[in-house]
């Protein structure tokens, strides 16, 4: 059995057991069983979805304490695009990176500035028209993981580059280490991450063995912490840090990598269920004509991200402030700088992305297909309703549940209610009726 890793993770104790996360989960990837509420560790992608929507807080996301700062002898900050739009009236991005300094990091790289790296790289292999179309964006892990188990069919299609946040740290360590002369294990590169997804990514990364990232903290977390530093940071003259422009910031929303291909040609999409509809339309090969698809599982992409301090729409709108004051650019890619193998190990996936048949009925395939013949059966049998009472998201899930051997066709509540001589109300006839014509409460 493959051991998982996830950041996204339950509290027993505050789950009540209601079927809000069920309905949600994008990999129907939780059950309630018992009253609480459980994670089928092979489905769960990380999307977050449940921390979102779960009333009770009984979903959370573990990242990495602050304190991970304490274990390296040198350590650099990388901000995500995202974490600038949490913060009222800024105009210049070096007061939070100065902040962020003065707080203890070492040193900062911009995500952004990877993300205008990948923009070029992502231009170039366009242009060279190797890639199968509509190329789609591997940049949300929570996407990509939601293909490789849901949406097989479209691996071939998927970007084979790193996400900003893996090229960024790859590009600071190498060049921390040549200025300092510090080994590479004692240098920590730290993400300061807007959701959980990103946390898993490089836990288990996706496109090669093991991620440069050392460590990843919540911006929740070290939001509060720099207010106070960044007044102090403003009354007085600070360090030009900053090496990024429009492009590179705009990754923060949905449409922004997009917009960085200057290519009209693209569709872009937020949110776990409109990703979802996306991927079943090209699926369907809906969207011909169409050069590039990027998917954000977060609504309003990363602004919408479950860790971050700001409201999604709000962050969104400072994003566009900010921007306002930006160059277009400040990283290019040549032809000749692709040719650079240190530069092309940084860019390029160096294991490809595998479908994992997580929501396959059985090992075999015959012994499956029969077991998908039952599920279909007792599918037909059931009311077709998917209201959740059963703890399983769908009355197919339940019926797939049930031939796995690891749940009952009277979970269903009208199974049960029918066995036990009650009709529920939505289904009763006048003539089915309690006393006097009028119904029966229980």
């Amino acid at each position: 059995m493959q051991e998982f890793f996830h950041s996204v993770t339950l509290d027993r104790d505050k789950c009540k057991g209601c079927i809000n996360c069920i309905k949600r989960c994008p990999t129907e990837a939780i059950r309630v069983r018992n009253k609480k509420a459980y994670i089928i560790a092979e489905r769960c992608i990380d999307c977050g979805e449940c921390i979102r929507v779960c009333p009770h807080h009984a979903k959370r996301a573990t990242c990495d304490s602050l304190d991970i700062l304490d274990r390296y002898p040198y350590t650099i900050a990388l901000p995500a695009p995202s974490f600038m739009a949490q913060f009222n009236n800024l105009e210049d991005i070096d007061i939070v990176l100065n902040a962020l300094i003065d707080f203890g990091f070492n040193e900062v790289f911009e995500v952004a500035k990877a993300a205008e790296i990948v923009s070029a790289a992502t231009r170039k292999l366009m242009e060279s028209r190797r890639l199968p179309r509509p190329v789609i964006s591997s940049a949300c892990p929570a996407v990509t993981r939601l293909i490789r188990v849901r949406f097989p069919g479209l691996i071939d299609q998927v970007l084979p580059l790193h996400a900003p946040i893996e090229v960024a740290a790859r590009m600071a360590k190498r060049a921390a280490a040549a200025k300092t002369g510090l080994p590479m294990e004692q240098i920590g590169a730290i993400f300061i991450s807007p959701c959980p997804a990103k946390v898993t990514a490089t836990r288990m990364p996706l496109g090669t063995e093991k991620s440069w990232v050392d460590g990843v903290v919540a911006v929740s977390d070290i939001y509060p912490k720099l207010l106070g530093l960044m007044k102090n940071a403003a009354t007085h003259e600070i360090d030009m840090l900053s090496e990024t422009g429009k492009i590179g910031i705009s990754w923060g929303s949905s449409g922004g990598e997009s917009s960085g291909l200057i290519n009209d040609n693209y569709l872009a999409a937020d949110g776990i269920e409109n990703v979802i509809r996306v991927l079943e339309d090209l699926e369907d090969e809906k969207f011909r004509d169409v050069d590039f698809i990027e998917l954000n599982a977060c609504s309003g992409g990363c602004v919408g991200g479950v860790l971050n301090v700001e409201n999604p729409y709000v962050a969104k709108t400072k994003l566009y402030r900010i921007r306002k004051h930006l160059p277009v650019s400040l990283n290019h890619l040549e032809d000749a700088d692709l040719a650079d193998p240190e530069l092309k190990n940084d860019l390029s996936w160096d294991t490809p992305l595998e479908f994992v048949p997580v929501l396959k009925l059985d090992e075999d395939v015959f012994e499956a297909m029969k077991k998908m013949e039952q599920a279909e059966e007792i599918c037909q049998s059931l009311e077709g309703l998917d209201c959740g009472s059963c703890g399983a998201p769908s009355c197919r899930a339940l019926a797939e549940d049930v031939v796995r051997g690891l749940a009952s066709v009277d979970d269903c509540v009208f199974r049960f209610k029918e066995k036990n001589g009650y009709v529920p109300a939505p289904f009763r006839s006048e003539q089915a009726g309690g006393k006097d014509g009028k119904e029966e409460t229980v």
